[in-house]
């Protein structure tokens, strides 16, 4: 079989903070880079609106305070990126499933032809139980994806 090389040009990589998220930020850094110049690097941070629907006294204020948090961070991530020579790197900040977010409406949005994501570090029981979002990406998602280990 011939050595089949594929170039990426839109990468996704979803952050949460998590020590998984930033190996994969890590390796989609790594990955932009060698796919040259063209290469874009978009990472994500999907605040899940779902987690507020049983608050009983929701404001706004609180969406805002998640949303702050997670944009300084994303300035740091967007930072590591821009110093290990990514120009072409951006972030964004969704809002709903983090699942179908970035299974299907976020790679159709950015025009990904590659999910970067960190594996779960959920168990079993909680797999079951909830779902992982990293097995939902691979299963429906249209566009290539990679798992990442810490």
């Amino acid at each position: 079989m011939a050595d089949v090389k594929v170039n990426y040009k839109n990468i996704l990589v979803p952050v949460d903070g998590s020590k998984e998220a930033e190996a994969a930020l890590e390796r989609a850094i790594k990955v932009t880079r060698q796919n040259g110049p063209d290469a874009k690097l978009q990472i994500l941070h999907v605040i899940d609106t779902r987690s507020f629907q049983s608050v009983t006294d929701f404001r706004t204020t609180m969406v805002e305070q998640v949303a702050d948090t997670a944009k300084k961070t994303l300035e740091k991530y967007l930072e590591q990126a821009k110093s290990a020579g990514i120009e072409n790197v951006d972030y964004a900040i969704e809002y709903g499933s983090p699942k179908s977010v970035i299974a299907q409406q976020a790679p159709s949005k950015y025009g990904s032809d590659l999910i970067m994501i960190g594996a779960t570090g959920l168990n079993a029981i909680e797999r079951l139980l909830i779902g992982s979002v990293t097995e939902y990406v691979t299963r429906v998602s249209k566009v290539d994806t990679l798992i990442v280990r810490s």
